[in-house]
């Protein structure tokens, strides 16, 4: 009899153990709000689950959502925390996989370095003086619009050595410097600044929304080359590109796509966001369509990407989620995923440059998208959630609504 009472001691100090834990892991990993559809469908796993709540009244109504009030129990019985649920209605969208070009014009031209400038008098530094920094963002010269670093050099080469009153945006502040331009031994007119106002390359479209006549590609912003910000994004195009080759990954030598831009022109550029490029469609894909998953949705295991590394089009291609982050955090970095595929890994040695965008499926939802590789593994990388990226092209519609009509 000591012995059954023992056993089952042990046993409720187990138990109460994996309770304390699960609730204490919940506080700290489950998020303060989440996501179901209409069906109240969710998914936290076998331990979590949201309460049900089918009397409460929504809190919040707005164009097909509701918000209420709610908890995250652990085993159907032990609160774990309050939380928001959003009821929102399933979305579907066309996955992509396809390799575009883009064309990108920046909004201002960004200061990408700063130099002196070799006068007859002897080194001057004219950027210096002004407080220009690189990463600085000019929006105005002279009191116009700066729409081209030719502007800006045209502007110095005929100021005479005057003073170009200039805008700036240095993070999201606007500031107004004076700049004089001094003369170099070559005889011209120099401001000792290098700029930069467009951006190209190969990425990979994630899904088109045919409804919305909008397509999403990347999963992460365009960055500039040297200050590694986001390129303020003026307007640009997207085209279709093909890829006829590319360098393989190893170990602490990232590879990539090669490929060349066609000259056709799938729509333009309306942003450049953390959480990829955002556009308008001239043509509808016709493609199928798949249930976008929600966050809570997304589980580890297995999964398929569609990516293109050759002629032959967007393939699938296995792979594993092998982590999740909480929803709480809001980079483009929600999963870390590896290549699996034996085909893949050989051809590539996993993910390469250019792949970014490249849409994730699993248990036949999209479920998020390629963005980052992991340069000292490049068979894994990091990867948004597919809803974080419909979130961010609803809120671009939304703010075009007003313009168009």
């Amino acid at each position: 009899m000591k012995r059954f009472f023992k056993a089952v001691a042990a046993a409720a100090m187990i138990l109460s153990i994996f309770i304390f834990s699960a609730v204490a892991y919940g506080i700290s990993t489950l998020p303060d709000d989440i996501a179901v559809t209409e069906s109240g469908d969710t998914a936290l796993g076998t331990v979590f689950s949201v309460k049900d709540n089918g009397d409460a009244q929504p809190a919040l109504k707005g164009e097909g959502k509701s918000r209420y009030e709610s908890k995250i129990t652990a085993l159907k019985i032990f609160p774990v925390k309050d939380i928001t649920v959003t009821v929102t209605k399933r979305r579907f969208v066309a996955p992509g996989g396809d390799a575009f070009g883009i064309k990108l014009y920046t909004k201002g031209v960004i200061v990408v370095g700063v130099d002196s400038v070799t006068t007859p008098d002897g080194s001057a530094d004219p950027a210096l003086q002004a407080g220009i920094k690189c990463g600085d963002i000019i929006t105005h010269i002279g009191g116009k619009a700066a729409l081209s670093s030719q502007q800006l050099t045209d502007a110095v080469e005929q100021s005479e050595g005057k003073k170009l009153k200039l805008k700036v945006e240095r993070n999201g502040e606007t500031l107004e410097l004076e700049l004089r331009p001094v003369r170099s031994v070559n005889g011209g007119y120099k401001a000792g600044i290098w700029v930069r106002d467009s951006s190209a390359g190969i990425g990979t479209i994630t899904f088109y929304d045919d409804s919305a006549s909008m397509f999403a590609g990347l999963g992460h912003g365009v960055c500039d080359v040297d200050t590694g910000k986001i390129m303020p994004l003026n307007n640009g195009e997207a085209v279709r590109a093909r890829v006829n080759g590319f360098y393989k990954s190893s170990a602490g030598n990232p590879g990539e796509l090669c490929g060349v831009f066609s000259d056709s022109v799938i729509g333009g550029l309306r942003v450049n966001h953390d959480m990829g490029v955002y556009g308008t469609l001239l043509q509808p894909s016709g493609a199928k369509t798949v249930p976008v998953a929600l966050e809570s949705e997304v589980q580890l295991g297995k999964a398929q990407m569609i990516t293109t590394i050759d002629e032959s089009g967007p393939q699938y291609y296995d792979i594993e989620i092998v982590k999740i982050y909480p929803s709480s955090d809001l980079s483009a970095r929600n999963m870390i995923i590896k290549v699996t595929d034996p085909e893949l890994l050989e051809k590539t040695g996993g993910i390469v440059q250019g792949m970014s965008g490249s849409p994730i499926i699993q248990n036949s939802m999209l479920v998020g998208a390629v963005t980052h590789v992991f340069i000292s593994e490049p068979e894994q990388g990091y990867a948004v959630f597919a809803q974080r990226m419909i979130e961010t092209m609803d809120s671009v519609a939304a703010e075009e609504l007003p313009l168009a009509s």
